[in-house]
């Protein structure tokens, strides 16, 4: 049995070293290793051992069997090397001074980029984050804000309605109320988030862009309190050289309203394309809520006032990267988004 154990391991080692394929080596495993193989035939031999010799054979065939699986392996590790080593070789030197693949870190989209600015501004200020439903009521969306009946933007072609009382939020303006329902004054809240208007698609509009709302109230609230704050945050937002405008306009929730303006960024005021010559670009909405919206929150009028404003980012982001087309920030285009910081 030893002799025999001997001239196997022999045959193995020149079989294993003629191999030169998986098919080869499967072969090898087969001669070997198979139910007609050669350990299947020491081990039928060992039937004819004395009882004596039989342990001594038992160990020397488990040997050879493990020295036969270890070849095996070593073999296919050898053999895949070679494999690798002869693509190369076809595929001509590697040169290992090249540059490796380097895993590119994501960034932050520019439209996150200016919520992100624009909340630490604002919460610089005092006021927090909260957030709330892109599915709400119609009570929230409009009643809640003084929106009447018959107000063009509760029409079908002016707000995505889901069912009979449920709409797409059509601004942020929804979770002033809800915020007021739960905390008491003094509050000081930010709102941003997605808002969805069925608009056609051009430079300039969207069907789902984001906004941002602000709300103070508190006792003795005036427009003086809003002019600061909005001053402040465009100059923060802009540059200390920005001066704000304050025009007289109409919002059913705030009264009395106003659109700010801020000097043009691009031309400092002196007049250019973007700002058709006027020097001036307009940033957002705001007023002093009107007591009604107050009362839905749950906020005594007689006690408290307070303002409000809300603006777009895609707007303000579009003004302060010199952006031309709304679509760009909804295109997925990495070139488009490496361009800017985060």
């Amino acid at each position: 049995m030893k002799q025999k154990l001997e001239a196997l391991e022999l045959e193995l080692r020149a079989d294993l070293k003629k191999a030169d394929s998986r098919d080869a080596l499967e072969g090898i495993r087969i001669k070997y290793l198979g139910r007609k193989g050669h350990v299947m035939d020491l081990f039928q031999d060992m039937g004819k051992l004395s009882a004596e010799e039989k342990p001594k054979a038992g160990k020397g065939i488990n040997r050879f069997k493990q020295l036969v699986q270890d070849g095996l392996k070593q073999r296919q590790v050898e053999l895949g090397k070679l494999t690798k080593q002869k693509s190369l070789n076809k595929a001509g030197t590697f040169d290992i001074t090249l540059p490796s693949v380097r895993r590119e870190l994501g960034r932050l989209h520019p439209i996150t980029l200016v919520i992100d600015e624009i909340s630490s501004l604002f919460v610089e200020m005092g006021f927090q984050i909260v957030e709330g439903p892109e599915i709400e009521t119609e009570y929230y969306n409009f009643e809640a804000l003084n929106i009447p009946l018959e107000h063009p933007s509760r029409e079908a072609f002016d707000t995505f309605y889901l069912d009979a009382s449920h709409v797409l939020r059509s601004h942020t303006s929804p979770v002033q109320v809800r915020a007021m329902e739960k905390l008491k004054p003094p509050l000081r809240v930010l709102v941003p988030g997605k808002v969805y208007r069925p608009d056609a698609v051009d430079a300039s509009h969207s069907f789902m862009f984001h906004q941002v709302e602000g709300l103070l109230v508190d006792e003795n609230i005036s427009m003086a309190h809003l002019k600061g704050f909005l001053s402040v945050f465009a100059r923060k937002l802009f540059g200390e050289q920005t001066l704000s405008r304050f025009r007289p306009h109409f919002f059913p929730f705030t009264e009395p309203s106003v659109e700010v303006d801020v000097t043009c960024i691009l031309c400092q005021g002196k007049g250019c394309r973007v700002c058709k010559g006027s020097g001036w670009l307009e940033i957002l909405g705001a007023g002093m809520v009107h007591p009604r919206v107050l009362e839905a929150g749950k906020i005594d009028s007689s006690k408290y006032s307070g303002f409000a404003f809300g603006m777009g980012i895609e707007r303000v982001a579009m003004l302060k990267y010199g952006i031309e087309d709304i679509r760009l920030f909804y295109e997925n285009d990495l070139k488009f988004n490496r361009q800017f910081g985060g």
